[in-house]
């Protein structure tokens, strides 16, 4: 990981009326001083200072610009670093980009300014997710989720997990040390006590990732029924748009059809079926297949019906799913006869933000705006299945009184998924991979 080359990139979208090119390496402040020209050299400036000049190719000047200087080891990368703020204009940022490159900078990959930091120890693994989560943040609730964790309050957490689990081992260690003498350093009891609190440490942040996952991904609503009772039509009112086809005749949406909508500091994903219906038709069979599929993966079946319906058809749903009956067309009967369930009118809108009201309280985030760790990577929820894994055997070989040497193995194999998340312990895929997924100037 580690680069002795000065890196370059722009560090924000261009075309706006500022960009920033971001540049890191040993090297980067007299680089730029040999195209910048201020009052003073940027090589006599201090760490964190801001300094006004211009960019110049020879005589000619490129732009007017701000720079600000970033000195080793107090910076981003934890390196030497530059950031150049100029106008939006994609001339003006390549003109920049194309002269410190030929001063001897290079493009940067994706995600390297924040290996590097990873390099320098100025974050950890979960924390360099954490800004590439930051930047996608769509919402308030994935903003918290995301800036707990690049704050390093979850680092904490698991590092102090891990550091329970590494008391422990120490002292089975040491009685493999004095096995010979037949010393018990650890009490037994005391060992399980302290397995199963951290056990269950684990186990509540495996229990926050249904509700981050659904917060960094938005939460799957499938709009089901039977056909033309208003799904198309509900869509279209939540998204604000004609997002769907709308027709009386029956079978009009033969295909699902996905739309984003935030309500309440919450994304939410809503997946338009096909009406589920016996038919001989191929097409509409194959988006019966898609609706069903539809409703497996989603966190909560919206089911619509209608006063005219008298008997529902409620698909079955897992443990984990959410069912919110709605009944539409509201305008067209005075009907109230269905116990529990949500009258609305999609294509007038009454009842709609009633309907939106009990989506919102689907997802309960109250923990999220007091700091509390919520675990949203996928990465991380397998890392720590492996842990409480694995401490569930050490559990159950404390009671089958296994040795002390496979005891402490299954201990050391939890450390090291928890090490994992944080980066403590790697390989150059994961890194790879995860950096692979960032934008060029992060």
């Amino acid at each position: 990981m580690q680069s002795r080359d000065i890196i370059v990139a722009p560090a924000t979208a261009l075309g706006g009326a500022i960009a920033v090119i971001r540049m890191s390496g040993e090297g980067s402040v007299a680089l730029c001083d040999s195209i910048f020209k201020g009052r003073k050299p940027l090589s006599e400036a201090k760490s964190h200072t801001i300094h006004y000049g211009t960019i110049c190719d020879g005589e000619r000047v490129v732009d007017d610009v701000v720079v600000a200087v970033f000195r080793a080891p107090y910076s981003y990368t934890g390196e030497e670093s530059v950031e150049i703020s100029i106008h939006g204009s994609r001339y003006i940022a390549a003109e920049v980009l194309r002269l410190l490159c030929e001063q001897g900078a290079r493009m940067a990959e994706a995600g390297e300014f924040s290996k590097r930091a990873l390099a320098a120890g100025r974050i950890d693994l979960s924390q360099a997710e954490a800004v590439a989560d930051l930047i996608a943040a769509e919402s308030r609730a994935a903003h918290a989720v995301a800036a707990t964790q690049m704050r390093g309050g979850y680092s904490a957490l698991l590092d102090e997990l891990r550091e329970e689990l590494l008391n422990i081992t120490s002292l089975l260690e040491l009685e493999l040390d004095f096995s010979e003498e037949d010393v018990e350093f650890a009490d037994r009891e005391k060992l399980r006590s302290m397995l199963e609190k951290t056990d269950g440490a684990v186990v509540r942040l495996m229990e926050s990732f249904k509700v981050g996952n659904a917060i960094r991904e938005g939460v799957a609503v499938a709009i089901v029924g039977r056909p033309n009772v208003g799904k198309s039509t509900l869509l279209n009112r939540l998204v604000g748009d004609d997002r769907a086809m709308v027709s009386d005749i029956a079978g009009t949406t033969r295909d699902t059809i996905e739309e984003s909508v935030v309500i309440d500091d919450i994304r939410f994903r809503f997946v338009d079926t096909a009406g589920l219906h016996d038919t001989d038709d191929e097409l509409e069979k194959m988006g019966i297949e898609r609706t069903e599929r539809a409703i497996r993966q989603a966190q909560i079946v919206l089911y619509m019906t209608e006063p005219s319906q008298s008997k529902l058809e409620l698909p079955e749903l897992g443990n984990e799913q959410t069912l919110l009956l709605v009944v539409n067309k509201i305008d067209t009967s005075l009907s109230r006869d269905v116990e529990g369930a949500i009258y609305i009118s999609a294509r007038e809108g009454e009842g709609v933000d009633e309907l939106r009201k009990a989506l919102r309280a689907t997802v309960d985030t109250e923990g999220l705006y007091r700091g509390e760790v919520v675990v949203s990577n996928l990465r991380h929820f397998e890392a720590l299945s492996r842990a409480h894994r694995d401490m569930t055997q050490a559990i159950a070989a404390l009671d089958y009184g296994i040795s002390e040497e496979l005891l402490a193995e299954d201990i050391r194999s939890a450390i090291t998924a928890l090490a994992e998340i944080t980066g403590r312990i790697t390989n150059d895929d994961i890194l790879k991979n995860i950096f692979s997924h960032f934008c060029i100037g992060k």
